[in-house]
């Protein structure tokens, strides 16, 4: 089912949390609502489940307009960051809950509450685990049991707020892979939210990317990654190294080197900023009269397939990070201190006003 948000808005007090905000969620997709703390996603989320009222706009569910409805009967599943399990109720009872306090005209049997709550465990691959309480689970089981209970209720949209936010490291990295395997299988229309990078374009169909209450770019992981609309995105998804210039024909001055940064023609007479992945470096050992940054090699990690480099810029001391693979530096055999030329391979310019 589609979920289409038109023109919402709200203010807490002085605070803008969402500023206008239209998006289309595509029907059957797993949607990632990404971006920094306080920017709005959780109270988009929130008013699409309605947990929140929008100060103005409207939220529409499959085409009908969901703000006519209570929480209740939009049939929405959400999955809270801690939980939110009862710790008095076995995990069975935990997942079966929403069933049972349906009203009685609505209320399945007792034996088709028993079927469906078993069929969870399964899908969440936990039914061993169906007599324990909450307490007695890892965080990974705790967050698994909560989706189940979510699911319980079929739900025409799933809505799951920071899901892995409480997880260590490695096991929100297997929870995140488990959660594209399982929404392949159950294809219902969800939204996480989250401000992690690596999840959102790891797990997600389609991404959302927002701050200060505004909406920044939308798009698939790879189309976000590889072609940032603003400078925010650029430096959001990953790392990234600024040089501030001026672009001319192709070529951007910047301190006392120039660097050619094809397609980009430039006027010469404003400031730009080129940004630039650490990975779309590549250096050479320093020459007179070479085209490029000149730099020192301040230190180095390698370690594993890739190997990190920070540099040192001899012009404006700046630092520029690099990273290539961890066999191509064994071969470059490069020293501390030693001096270099950075060029840039993959450049995007935007105007300093943007920035």
């Amino acid at each position: 089912m589609s979920i289409e948000v038109r023109s919402i808005s709200k203010q807490f007090g002085n605070h803008t949390a969402l500023d206008n905000v239209s998006l289309t969620f595509p029907d059957g997709k797993l949607t990632a609502l990404l971006g920094p703390s306080g920017c709005g996603k959780t109270t988009l989320l929130r008013i699409i489940a309605g947990l929140e009222h929008p100060d103005s706009g409207d939220v529409y569910l499959g085409g009908e307009n969901a703000l006519a409805h209570h929480v209740r009967d939009r049939q929405v599943g959400f999955v809270f960051q801690h939980y939110a399990l009862f710790r008095h109720m076995s995990v069975f009872e935990n997942i079966a809950f929403g069933l049972r306090v349906r009203p009685r005209k609505e209320r399945l049997s007792n034996e088709a509450i028993r079927k469906r709550v078993i069929r969870l465990l399964e899908l969440v691959q936990l039914d061993w685990l169906a007599d324990r309480r909450p307490t007695a689970l890892s965080g990974g089981q705790r967050q698994r049991i909560a989706l189940a209970r979510a699911l319980a209720i079929e739900p025409r949209v799933l809505l799951l707020d920071e899901p892995f936010g409480a997880l260590d490291a490695t096991v929100r990295k297997e929870l995140r892979q488990w959660l594209r395997r399982l929404h392949e299988e159950i294809r219902v229309t969800s939204l996480f939210v989250t401000h992690d990078q690596d999840e959102a374009l790891e797990v997600a169909d389609e991404v959302v990317i927002m701050n200060r209450g505004s909406v920044h770019q939308t798009g698939a992981p790879a189309e976000v990654y590889a072609r940032p609309a603003t400078p925010f995105v650029y430096g959001f998804l990953g790392n990234v190294n600024l040089f501030r210039g001026r672009v001319q024909d192709g070529v951007l001055q910047t301190g006392s080197c120039r660097v050619g940064v094809p397609g980009h023609l430039g006027n010469g007479g404003s400031d730009d900023i080129a940004y630039v992945r650490p990975q779309d470096i590549q250096l050479e050992r320093y020459t007179p009269g070479t085209d490029g940054i000149v730099v020192e090699l301040e230190r180095s990690h390698a370690i594993g397939p890739v190997a990190q480099l920070v540099l040192r810029r001899r012009d404006t001391q700046e630092t520029i990070e690099v990273v290539m693979a961890t066999e191509r530096f064994g071969e470059l055999q490069l020293k501390a201190r030693e001096t270099l030329v950075a060029r840039p391979t993959r450049v995007h310019i935007f105007p300093a006003g943007q920035a």
